[in-house]
């Protein structure tokens, strides 16, 4: 029989044996002496076993999910070089500068707080301690004017980045199914 069922065969038959323990403390009705000669130890063991179990099938399916996306990617650093090169790539690609919204945006000066952000942003995305705290998607991009098109050449350039520092493909579309999340909110012109 498989580990986890046995944990959680041991844990339902320890929180029956507490329920059954109960069920046989007096009532309110009975007599204090009755319940002066119910040991409080009797009960405790069940519970705390209850909760140790509880515990470790927690603490046992967490680990049979897998280390997490940000774990996978390397964590906060890792996170960070990529954001940098991509950034530095965003901020480079003429095509993308074309489009005078976005133009108006890559200021270099404001990249190490665009780079900051976007980290905080994918940490917390896939799973990692950090928080995002800057603006929301639509706000930071409502006056770009940012086209389908453009979607496509971040994407293109997003993939060259995760290529360049090898990013396994089964990452890549989980970081990319993220970065669709946010498509609704950032292509806001025809």
């Amino acid at each position: 029989m498989p580990k986890k069922l046995v944990l959680l065969g041991v844990g339902l038959a320890l929180l029956l044996g507490f329920v059954v323990v109960s069920a046989g403390q007096p009532s309110a009705n009975e007599d204090v002496a009755a319940e002066e000669e119910m040991a409080p130890a009797e009960v405790e063991p069940a519970e705390e076993m209850a909760g140790k179990m509880e515990v470790e099938m927690e603490v046992e399916m967490e680990a049979e999910a897998g280390p997490s996306l940000y774990d996978r990617l390397g964590g906060t650093y890792a996170i960070a070089a990529v954001v940098d090169d991509l950034i530095d790539r965003l901020g480079a690609d003429e095509a993308l500068n074309a489009n005078p919204g976005i133009a108006s945006a890559r200021i270099p000066e404001r990249f190490p707080g665009l780079k900051f952000h976007l980290t905080a942003m994918i940490c917390q995305a896939t799973g990692g301690p950090c928080g995002y705290t800057g603006r929301s998607m639509k706000d930071t991009h409502i006056d770009m004017g940012i086209t389908a098109s453009d979607w496509e050449l971040f994407a293109a350039d997003c993939k060259a980045t995760f290529d360049k520092f090898g990013v396994p493909e089964a990452e890549q579309q989980e970081l990319f199914a993220i970065i669709g999340s946010t498509q609704g909110d950032i292509v806001v012109a025809e």
